[in-house]
């Protein structure tokens, strides 16, 4: 039974991932998504570097952002979800030839998650930490607050 329910997480990630033309421009893939984490990976392009040569804010940002709303959204039991806020610290500059964004619920209430992230680069398969972002991400619908 409980690998029958991460497989259709699984599926409905993947079925929400096809869904976001960014995220398909950019070549993300879900790679896991229990109820206590959501991984994504995105291989590292020469066109999402800025002038240094590491990877741009903006990509590490859309990691993030992206991780934690899955990572929320499955905790709040496949609940369409947005996320309303969220704080990134860049921890040092990603260099590497992929990216890898863990993220996991801390908190789940009915209407929000507040959810934390961890951006790796990766490098000859050596991960190094680069990011650590925070968010809160709250269920779409109902009435008005």
């Amino acid at each position: 039974m409980m690998g029958g329910a991460m497989e259709s997480f699984m599926e409905l990630g993947n079925a929400v991932l096809a869904q976001q033309s960014f995220s398909q421009m950019m070549g993300t893939k879900l790679t896991r998504l229990t109820l206590s984490e959501a991984v994504l990976e995105l291989p590292l392009r020469e066109d999402m570097k800025q002038q240094h040569g590491f990877a741009h804010g903006g990509v590490l940002s859309y990691m993030a952002d992206n991780a934690l709303t899955f990572a929320g959204g499955i905790a709040m039991k496949g609940a369409p979800v947005v996320t309303s806020e969220f704080k990134i610290n860049y921890v040092r500059p990603a260099v590497g030839t992929r990216l890898i964004a863990r993220a996991r619920p801390v908190h789940v209430g009915r209407r929000q998650a507040v959810c934390q992230c961890d951006v790796f680069a990766v490098d000859s398969e050596r991960e190094t930490l680069v990011a650590v972002a925070q968010g809160t991400i709250s269920a779409m619908g109902g009435r008005e607050e």
